[in-house]
């Protein structure tokens, strides 16, 4: 390129870019103004821009490039008229959320001197819907008419107010042009269509880039299809435009049951089924060099017959040659841009699909795939088609061309003139491009807190005597029939669960004691209760003991619920209790928890809370889900009254540091403080009265009962912090009774 080219390229994007900096202040309102006017321009000069793209390329007939120039200004407009692009896109106020547009800046559009003008009219509404400049660097074969209809819509868009350099052009584009414009440094952006040398060159730039692949499309007909629809659906979309859409029919497939009836349809209806030698003739000029002939790109059934020597019918609209090969060694499996036409005899629908894959990924991946079926009633063969080839667009009962390019014949797939093929078609976009491909995304992410919540058993029963008629209840209701017993040996040999089995006895309760839980739950115990748990299937469990009971009985139970569960996924550690990885199953569906606190601390009677030691590395894990939280809880103070002073000491000490420590929680709030205070209070004006008097003192006996249960309300939905987790290390080298660790941290 000469240093005055280039000079007069420098100066063309720089007064683009003023012009695009000014444009991006644009309101709504305005930009919607110049979209429409541009539209309408473009519409109403769509007969003179297809005779001159006819005119100067040499390819293609007038009428359907009038028909691609309405689509491309009529359906685009309609599609997008009505789109948010400027400012505000969405505001989501329960999140705090703001997506603000902003317009990705001056783009070069490469266009394909197949459909030049339409091309051009798509790519310059949808820049200009979008508050962006675009330079387009037209194929030379088609360059006049290109810019003719970029000027035709620049001459509109100005009229209605946009800057006087909204859009340019390169006058007499060539290779090295449209090199340089791609790679300069104020280009933002590459839309290209065209073929695959230039939209290559695009996406190696260094600069963001939206192209299209290479179209191979093939077609499946099963025996359910309607033939007579098919075949003219196919005649039509293969002749539109002599062929020049990407996505029209490259091959046909059609399975053995309806093979000849669609080969007669075919040529009742004006496709030539070639026979050999003819077919060979053909053959052997669509290709050229190892690409597509030029020459027969654009061009009717009969000039392309005339150029390779052979004589057909006048009315004849399409060239079918019936081959089995695909590959580099059979011309007519490839992208052939004209109405030449595979046709390849499949066994039955499977075979027929394979056959559409290894077309589709032979030069068409990522891009279009059509089956002719009975939609209503083959739904399983639509999923299989559609779940086996890799196409962007897999179009039903659809001829290909028109149905590709959208709006036409399903108006959910949004009109386009650039298709995108995804990965598979080394494309950054497998959707068809339209105005939010041209658009900067800004999101303004105001701080929120999470939602919180509240969450309790079902029921919690209180006040001293309070066992006997809980218990009744739940009995009397038909809640339990069968109970299983979760203790530990010491309340087992005191005599605790004596007075639980009188009462289910008098119900006419089945009893089941495991009265082996130690001072600290372990896998192995918990194993084993979960083993005899799914021996007596019980109703409803009943834990009855400080924490280590309580705490055994809810792993137990859970393993009773889903004996599929591992351990290693409920010990699994998280960071937000909504979005950990692992989801506990329910609970429930198999029996209850009810759980029977014995000492004045643990908080476990409520909570979500288990802790479980693994005894042979001495690791304490520590598991919280909802689904561990016990259905009821008997929290009776008379169960209480005979516990040691050590005991309520350590008890005591643990509610305190419970509550406290969701009280200063990252996620205390104003429910579970209130709980945290009100513990902290009873635990203040009777802890000392209760360790000092004892069941002399019943009244001090059953606040520090409640005020733990009460603490324990407040940490199962605040959630403890550093504290605890100390206390659990703590504990861990130096075994020390519950509660007497977590005030030492």
């Amino acid at each position: 390129m000469s240093h005055i080219t280039t000079s007069k390229l420098n100066k063309l994007v720089a007064r683009v870019r003023k012009a695009q900096e000014a444009y991006a202040d644009y309101s709504q309102a305005q930009v919607d103004r110049i979209f429409h006017a541009a539209a309408l321009a473009a519409a109403d000069a769509r007969i003179p821009l297809a005779q001159l793209a006819v005119d100067e390329s040499g390819m293609g007939i007038v009428e359907d490039k009038v028909m691609k120039n309405q689509f491309a200004s009529e359906h685009v407009y309609h599609a997008y008229k009505d789109e948010v692009t400027c400012g505000i896109l969405a505001e989501d106020e329960a999140f705090g959320t703001l997506t603000i547009a902003e317009p990705i800046g001056v783009i070069c559009g490469i266009v394909p001197a197949t459909n030049p003008t339409s091309t051009v009219i798509f790519k310059a509404l949808i820049s200009l819907k979008t508050r962006n400049a675009i330079i387009f660097s037209p194929h030379p074969r088609a360059s006049n008419a290109a810019n003719k209809a970029a000027e035709v819509i620049l001459r509109a868009a100005v009229e209605a107010g946009a800057p006087a350099d909204i859009i340019g052009w390169l006058d007499s584009p060539t290779v090295e042009m449209a090199d340089q414009l791609i790679h300069h440094p104020q280009v933002d952006l590459i839309l290209a269509t065209g073929g695959p040398g230039r939209v290559k060159a695009s996406y190696s730039s260094g600069k963001p880039a939206i192209g299209v692949g290479a179209g191979n499309t093939p077609v499946v007909v099963d025996e359910t299809a309607d033939i007579n629809r098919m075949v003219a659906s196919v005649l039509m979309s293969k002749t539109f435009d002599n062929g020049m859409i990407c996505a029209s029919e490259q091959s046909v497939i059609v399975v053995d049951a309806v093979y000849d009836e669609v080969r007669a349809r075919f040529a009742a209806a004006g496709g030539y089924l070639l026979p050999e030698p003819q077919r060979q003739a053909v053959r052997n000029i669509i290709m050229k060099q190892g690409r597509i002939n030029a020459d027969i790109v654009g061009q009717s059934a009969l000039k392309i017959a005339e150029m390779a020597g052979i004589e057909v019918p006048a009315d004849t609209k399409v060239l079918i040659g019936e081959v089995s090969g695909i590959g580099d060694d059979e011309p007519f499996s490839g992208e052939k841009l004209s109405p030449l036409l595979g046709m390849y005899r499949a066994q039955h629908f499977d075979d027929a699909i394979n056959k559409a894959v290894a077309l589709a990924a032979f030069g068409g991946a990522g891009h279009t795939s059509c089956l002719y079926t009975d939609q209503d009633n083959q739904q399983a063969r639509i999923a299989r088609f559609g779940a086996r080839l890799k196409t962007s667009r897999i179009l039903i009962n659809t001829p290909a061309s028109q149905g590709g390019i959208g709006d036409l014949y399903n108006f959910k797939l949004p009109p386009s003139m650039t298709l995108g093929c995804g990965s598979w078609g080394g494309n950054s976009v497998s959707e068809n491009i339209g105005p939010k491909h041209l658009l900067n995304r800004k999101t303004v992410a105001k701080r929120a807190e999470n939602m919180l919540w509240h969450k309790l058993p079902q029921a919690i029963y209180f006040r001293r005597g309070a066992l006997s008629g809980a218990l009744k209840e739940v009995a009397a209701q038909g809640k339990a029939r069968r109970a299983f017993i979760v203790t530990g040996p010491y309340l087992f040999s005191q005599g605790f669960v004596k007075p639980v089995l009188a009462i289910l006895h008098a119900q006419g309760v089945e009893t089941e004691v495991f009265a082996e839980v130690g001072a600290e739950p372990t896998l192995t115990m918990v194993n084993a209760g979960a083993r005899r748990m799914l021996q007596f299937k019980p109703d409803v469990i009943i834990a009855l003991g400080g924490g280590s009971p309580m705490d055994a009985a809810k792993v137990m139970w859970m393993m009773y619920e889903h004996p599929e569960v591992k351990f290693s996924d409920l010990a699994l550690r998280f960071h937000d209790i909504r979005k950990r990885i692992y989801t506990y199953p329910s609970t429930r569906v198999k029996a209850r928890l009810i759980a029977i606190p014995t000492t004045s601390g643990t908080g476990s009677e409520v909570s979500p809370f288990a802790v479980v030691t693994d005894e042979a590395s001495g690791q304490k894990y520590p598991l919280a889900d909802y689904a561990l939280t016990p259905d009821m809880a008997i929290v009776d103070a008379d169960l209480v009254m005979t516990m040691p002073k050590t005991l309520c000491a350590y008890g005591g000490m643990d509610a305190i540091t419970h509550a406290l420590e969701a009280y200063v929680s990252v996620q205390a709030n104003e429910y579970a403080d209130g709980q945290a205070l009100q513990a902290l209070k009873l635990l203040k004006e009777n802890l000392l009265l209760s360790y000092q008097a004892g069941a002399q003192n019943p009244r001090a006996r059953e606040r520090v009962h409640n005020a733990a249960t009460i603490a324990g309300i407040a940490f199962s939905n605040a959630f403890l912090g550093i504290c605890h987790s100390m206390a659990h290390k703590l504990g861990r080298s130096f075994p020390s009774p519950t509660g007497w660790p977590t005030p030492c941290c």
